[in-house]
This record gives structure tokens, sequence and C-alpha cells, in this order.
């Protein structure tokens, strides 16, 4: 069971949704949280509705330079979450190049760049706690989402690696693979969104997760993940039938 007393966590993506939700869970466990994300007004707005010690450090992932800075100021810490990400439905046959781009350069290469400025000290240290959020969309290519399921898979294969590296260290790798969540970026959905959960639900999945001394990652909801897991096993011929 982790122990949140005295620990600071650095949350990346954290000014709503459910970066914001988990960064009051873990507030109200003990630790400072210091949230990072481009919006300042937001983040701001974020610290001051906190119970515990907090403070903001804007960052823009998509930028080396604005990763170092951040970093810096935010000094050693216990803990790192990746919550930073952007979406937008599209099909192969609409490619929109920035769109898509984005998608890969904030939801993996931004994870990448956060990662590099931190995993080392830990090592280092000998001690940290890393926590990656894929999706269950992640698992296998899903039809009208080009560069948002690419991006996903590619954290969870990222958080499998670093997890063979280091699972004998101090330094301890978890992922965390929602389903459907209610933020502003599912609202651009045009279809039916099952199970669809809450920030708060989702955050309290992430948090469990984190408490778990002894577990890697947890997919939610649990039914809903049961398909894409399972979709893994079928056979190319029966996996397009059923979701292309």
């Amino acid at each position: 069971m982790t122990d949140w007393q005295g620990k600071r966590y650095w949350l990346v993506g954290a000014s709503e949704g459910l970066g914001a939700a988990l960064a009051h869970k873990i507030n109200a466990a003990g630790a400072e949280v210091i949230v990072s994300a481009r919006n300042a007004d937001r983040l701001e707005e974020l610290v001051q509705s906190l119970p515990g010690r907090a403070r903001a450090v804007a960052m823009d992932v998509c930028d080396d330079a604005s990763v170092t800075e951040a970093a810096k100021a935010v000094g050693e810490i216990d803990g790192l979450v990746y919550l930073a990400g952007v979406y937008w439905p599209m099909p192969s046959t609409e490619w929109q190049a920035e769109e898509v781009t984005a998608m890969a350069d904030v939801n993996f290469t931004g994870a990448v760049r956060t990662l590099g400025a931190v995993i080392p000290g830990m090592v280092a240290r000998d001690a940290g706690h890393v926590v990656l959020t894929g999706s269950l969309s992640g698992f296998r290519g899903l039809p009208g989402a080009i560069g948002y399921t690419a991006s996903k898979a590619g954290v969870m294969n990222l958080a499998e690696s670093m997890r063979a590296d280091l699972w004998r260290t101090g330094v301890r790798v978890q992922l965390a693979n929602p389903g459907f969540i209610k933020t502003r970026l599912t609202d651009k959905n045009d279809f039916k969104m099952p199970f669809i959960m809450s920030p708060e639900d989702a955050a309290q999945e992430m948090f469990e997760l984190m408490c778990d001394d002894s577990a890697f990652q947890r997919h939610f909801p649990r039914l809903f993940s049961y398909l894409f897991r399972l979709s893994r096993f079928l056979p190319d011929w029966a996996y397009y039938r059923l979701f292309a």
C-alpha cells in the first residue's frame, strides 16, 4: 500500500478532467502535488481548489525547452503521472496531418520528453513511481481513430518496456488503460460510448492502481475492457469483419 504522506507527485496534463480529479485524490491522501499543463489560468484554479499542498508549473509537452525548464522548477519528486492527451476522431480517408501529428506528439512523444527529464534521476536514486496513461483503444487498431490509438499503443508498449527494465529496481512503473471518460475530448464523438465513466470514477480506478504496490496495470471499466483485450486473439479476418 502506497504511503502518500510527505510525498511529492508531478501530474502532467492535470488542468481538467481525469488529471484534475486524480490530483484531488492524491492531494487529499497526503501528497504534495505539482500540476502541469499549457493553460496556466486553469492550473491556478485547480491549485486553489485542492485541499493540501499544491502548486502549478505551466508546461508545453511538445517543446523540449519547456519540459526541461518545468522539470527544473518542479525539482526532485517521488512520482510522475503522465495524463496529457489530445484527440480528434478521424478516419484515414479524412486525414488531417496537423491534428494527427499533434496526437502523436502530445500523447506519446510528450510522454517520452517528460520521462527523459525524470527517469535518470529516479534511476540514480533507485527510487520513484511512474504512472503512464494508455487506453483500451490501444490494444489493437480501430477505425476512425488515426493518430489516437497508435499514440496510446506506443505509450502502453513504452510502459511495458520500462517495467521490464526497472521491475528489479526501486523505480515502480504502472500503466492505466481507461475506456471512455466524460471530458471535452469524448464530447467530440458522435457515436454511443458504452460504459462511459465520470472523471471522478476513472480517477478512483487510477488511484486504486497507484495504491497497489504489486500491480503493474489496470484496465477499466473491467467488463468493457474484455472486448478490447480479447480482440488481440482474433485472427485478422474475424477482427476486421467485426471492428471495421
